[in-house]
């Protein structure tokens, strides 16, 4: 018979696999890992209302995408091209972005496939006789290690030649050179920290899952349990 067990650390942990798991597939996704040096308008590039030139922009780059700003021939019109750079693997400027991708990449889908069973964790507590939240956040802590090492192995390649088209000639691995982090840098860090979080606060989801309260309520034959 299935039992919908419902708690605060269940539910807690629950939400907090979905938001890791979505905010490293962005943060994948994102062109805004580096932040190119400023490039100036050109003299075209006026503005109507004001008659003086435009501030500077800053063009973006990711480990397989970029965002720059492309100029029209119509004064002060200028939209913010952004896509992939690589049509393929074998594209991604660097070796090492390469094995970040790879890495990340793998680190994501099991982060997804653990968010994806996270929902059903209301209803099913265990596999094969071993506890569900076990399971899932052992897999969290191999997810955060293939993050960490594609974290690791991102700045190495700051020194390939497209990043040093966005950094200038100063740019080498581990040193960012005119660059700056962007916010998916950031984001990839962050969750990468909230998913050792997610792995050891799963065995805190397990114990209020298994706990003599639930058993009780199990006893007295009850099917939908919710314990704050």
């Amino acid at each position: 018979m299935c039992h919908v067990i419902v708690t605060c650390r269940s539910m807690l942990w629950t939400l907090l696999s979905i938001v890791v798991a979505f905010a490293e597939l962005i943060a994948f996704m994102s062109a805004d890992w580096l932040i190119g040096k400023a490039k100036p308008s050109s003299s075209e590039d006026v503005d109507n209302r004001t008659g003086g030139s435009q501030e500077p922009y800053h063009p973006t780059l990711g480990i397989y995408g970029r965002c720059t700003r492309i100029s029209h021939m119509q004064l002060a019109r200028r939209d913010t091209l952004c896509g992939p750079y690589a049509e393929n693997f074998n594209e991604i400027a660097s070796g090492f972005w390469q094995a970040t991708a790879i890495f990340l990449a793998v680190g994501i889908m099991i982060l997804c496939a653990v968010a994806f069973v996270s929902v059903f964790t209301m209803c099913v507590q265990s596999i094969m006789k071993k506890s569900i939240f076990n399971v899932c956040g052992l897999l969290q802590g191999i997810a955060g290690l293939f993050l960490i090492l594609g974290l690791i192995l991102y700045p190495a390649g700051w020194g390939c030649q497209k990043a040093i088209s966005y950094c200038g000639p100063y740019a080498s691995a581990y040193k960012l050179g005119d660059c700056s982090l962007g916010w998916a840098f950031y984001t990839a860090i962050g969750g990468t920290v909230l998913t050792f979080i997610c792995a050891v606060f799963s065995a805190q989801a397990e114990i209020a899952t298994s706990s003599d309260k639930v058993q009780e309520e199990i006893e007295e034959g009850k099917n939908l349990i919710c314990l704050l």
